[in-house]
């Protein structure tokens, strides 16, 4: 997938069209590979400024840049330093102090000097690693793409689909292997149903949501389901998207997009009806945890321990392990003890069959543990996850300045949060001198004053929202409170802008 500013549709004709990459994009996604095969061994300034000049040279920046942005993450980037740049930067810092600060260059040099004597390195060997682990200095140490200029076309069209799903409330899909589709949405969580058209079957699929209100919150599952529907020989997608409030048709077919050369998304089974009764229950719900089934092994002694799942926290690389225990014979009970006192250095939570009473074993090797009979209730598992987050939070808040003056007149504040790598509730102390909190958008006063004259009383909704979203503002009700009015609603038809 790409991300949304790199989205390229057309809206001609009312409808939501992705502006695909043809034949004729072939000799860019060429340069795209040769510039990054030509920079390896260089730092990512250099590669940052040769894909600049790649843009320049394009006729869409923004294609340039997407086929740029799924090659980058085929690279590996390193940090080439005589020293670990935190030691050295540390060692650095003392040595300044030492000598009463630092202000020109001579004393600049001296401070060099004396770390570099106390870490026995050299003061050019300090200062080059000062500063190396920054990403733009990071190097480009390999790059070996799966893709060939014209699978990397496919997998550029492939990926501008699924960002085009992102806004999707609603998907039907009519394909050769209708029984592919259904295992995808199952594994999915969504809700279908299956109807029968004069074209043949079509798998409607919605999220759980969309029994009460219309939502965008399953576009990431909807984009997820693309590529199983894109494995079928034959197929055709019809998606209702909400663009900013307005509903759109976006219509794809086997011909727009495939699959080059990647399985489809696959899930591997469950051991127990207790793990798939735990796993679909938690995945119905809204946190900032994400749960994956049979995570990377660990390391028990001279054997591995596959935990059954881990939860990754959204806001930080944070990974807690889950493991099942259920009804077991007291031998395997035991071997999974002894595992459990060899897995060092992170954390796990285990839910323990009450009938085996080894509740208390499995805390004394610190691990938590958490009881069930039957079933594993989520609740507690929740219970446990928000102590970790807490903690998470408050980390994060500690590492926040006291204000911030982010550089966009409009922000919201989840997408300030995502760009800081928090959560939302760790800017709940942070002040924000140079905007003001307008629902849950940071607005520059001057953008208020600007709408103060452009919206007024007696003009209609419409118009009044038109106004907001020029300025890059979607939360209307909450802006024009703050402007003094409000809004008298003309039955489902729209409504007028009145004063307070």
């Amino acid at each position: 997938m790409l991300t949304k500013d790199l989205l390229r549709v057309s809206r001609a004709g009312g409808g939501y069209h992705p502006q695909f990459a043809d034949r004729g994009d072939r000799p860019l996604a060429a340069k795209a590979i040769g510039v990054f095969r030509r920079h390896v061994g260089d730092a990512r300034a250099a590669l940052d400024d040769a894909l600049a000049d790649l843009e320049a040279e394009a006729d869409d920046f923004k294609l340039a840049r997407g086929f740029a942005s799924l090659l980058d993450r085929e690279a590996v980037f390193e940090t080439a330093a005589p020293l670990p740049p935190a030691r050295a930067r540390r060692a650095a810092f003392e040595a300044a102090m030492a000598v009463g600060g630092v202000t020109t260059p001579d004393e600049r040099a001296a401070a060099l000097d004396r770390a570099a004597s106390s870490l026995g390195s050299s003061p050019d060997g300090v200062d080059a690693s000062l500063t190396a682990d920054r990403e733009v200095e990071q190097v480009l140490s390999e790059f070996d793409p799966r893709w060939t200029p014209d699978e990397l076309l496919a997998q550029y069209n492939l990926s501008l689909a699924q960002t085009a799903l992102f806004d999707a409330t609603e998907v039907r899909v009519r394909s050769s292997d209708p029984k592919a589709v259904v295992s995808a949405v199952k594994r999915l969580r969504l809700m279908y149903e299956v109807r029968k058209t004069d074209a043949g079957r079509e798998v409607v699929v919605t999220g759980p949501d969309a029994l009460f209100r219309r939502t965008r919150r399953y576009g990431t599952a909807f984009a997820r389901l693309l590529r199983s529907v894109a494995t079928a020989g034959d197929w055709r997608l019809v998606a209702t998207i909400d663009d900013r409030g307005t509903e759109r048709e976006l219509t794809l077919t086997s011909d727009d997009v495939s699959v080059p050369g990647v399985e489809p998304m696959a899930e591997p089974g469950f051991d127990s009806d207790v793990e798939a009764d735990f796993a679909a229950r938690f995945r119905g719900l809204d946190l900032d945890w994400s749960l994956v089934r049979e995570p990377e092994p660990l390391e028990t002694g001279t054997s591995v321990m596959i935990p059954d799942f881990a939860f990754d926290y959204a806001h930080a690389d944070f990974r807690v392990f889950f493991e099942v225990m259920g009804f077991w014979t007291p031998e395997y009970v035991e071997k999974k003890l002894g595992q459990l006192a060899d897995v060092e250095d992170v954390e796990l939570v285990v839910a323990v069959d009450d009938s085996l009473g080894v509740g208390e074993d499995i805390a004394a090797r610190d691990h938590r543990a958490v009881p069930y009979a039957g079933s594993v209730r989520v609740k507690d598992v929740v219970d446990v996850l928000r102590d970790y987050e807490s903690d998470l939070v408050a980390d994060a808040v500690s590492s926040l300045p006291a204000e911030l003056a982010p550089d966009d007149d409009v922000v919201t504040l989840s997408d300030l949060a995502a760009a800081r790598g928090v959560s939302v509730d760790a800017l709940d102390d942070v002040a924000f001198p140079e905007h003001e909190l307008v629902g849950r958008t940071l607005v520059r006063p001057a953008v208020l004053d600007a709408l103060a004259g452009a919206v007024e009383a007696g003009m209609s909704l419409s118009a009044a929202e038109a106004a907001l979203d020029d300025r890059g503002l979607d939360d209307s009700s909450a802006v024009l409170s703050r402007l003094g009015y409000r809004v008298e609603w003309e039955g489902l038809t729209g409504g007028t802008v009145r004063e307070k």
